[in-house]
Formats: C-alpha cells, structure tokens, sequence
C-alpha cells in the first residue's frame, strides 16, 4: 500500500507540474498575440508612407470666438434644417470674391446662426454646416482658404423672423 499511495502522489506532482507548464505557456502565447493585434490597430507611420494613396488629408476648420466686426458683404439665408446654399447664393458669393479680390489684405469670417428650439448641439453643427457650405462656395469661386475664417455658432432669436435665425453672415475684415 505504500507504494500506491507514493505513485499517487507522484501523478498530482505530475499534474500540479503540467497545469502550471500549461498557464506559462498560454499566459506567454496570449501576451504575443495582444501584442500583434496592437501593432495591426496602430499602425507605424512609415506604413503611410509607402502607400500614398491610402492617405487621406484631413482639413482643420478653427472656429474663432472673436465679436462681430468688419462690414457686413452679404447674409445668405437657409431653408429649414438645410446645409445647402440657397438658391440666390450665386450673386451674392461672386460679389463677395470680387471684393476680396479687389482688397487683397482683407479676409472674410463667416457667421452661422440658430434659434434656440429643438436640440442645442444638433442646431449649432446645422450652423457650422451652412457656414462650410458657404465657405466652400467662395473657395470654388477663386477665394483662398486662408482668407476665410469661421466664427463659433450663435444662438439668436432673429429680429421677428424665424429665418434670421437660419442665416450665415459674411462680413470683410482687416
């Protein structure tokens, strides 16, 4: 019997060995493979540089905070809920790049608008939208992108009407 109970006590050392084999092994596979999926999400950056066209430039659009300045060029008003130039934008646009063009060192800054019903932050993007919109306007029409500028959202309530507040001013500064 003693021998029994010894060979039983050798196969648990036995097993209690090749658990703790098996965990170094897993615990060494697992680190390898976090590590691999690591590298694949982020990438290095010479990875970008051999292919090119996978690159996509991404423009920065600063919004300013300063007051509202500079003469007033044109206000280009918006549908409801629209991000797209109204139909009688065109004119208004061109007359705009003219006078850039005639002032070479002035700029513009563009000044969207919204009431206050329904959703803040949602109103506020509709605002930024229109002025993009507005902005990528003066640029097809020969404006350079340096010389415009976005001014933050605003809030109003509009003299009376509801389209004041869906209006994006355009006002040339020095």
């Amino acid at each position: 019997m003693y021998q029994e109970d010894k060979d039983d006590t050798q196969r648990v050392g036995l097993w209690i060995t090749f658990g703790i084999v098996a965990l170094v092994v897993i615990s060494t596979v697992s680190a390898m493979v976090v590590r691999q999926l690591q590298s694949i999400e982020a990438p290095a950056p010479a990875a970008a540089a051999v292919a090119p066209a996978a690159v996509v430039v991404v423009e920065e659009i600063v919004l300013i905070e300063t007051p509202l300045a500079g003469d007033l060029a044109a206000t280009l008003y918006f549908g409801t809920g629209e991000s797209a130039l109204p139909a009688d934008a065109a004119p208004l646009i061109s007359a705009v790049a003219q006078a850039l063009a005639a002032a070479p060192a002035r700029k513009v800054v563009l000044s969207g608008f919204h009431d206050e019903t329904g959703d803040a932050a949602k109103n506020a993007e509709l605002a930024k939208q229109r002025a993009l919109s507005v902005r990528a306007a003066l640029v097809a029409a020969g404006v350079d992108k340096a010389r415009i500028a976005l001014r933050k959202p605003e809030v109003t309530t509009g003299t009376g009407s509801d389209q004041e507040a869906r209006r994006v001013e355009l006002r040339l500064v020095d």
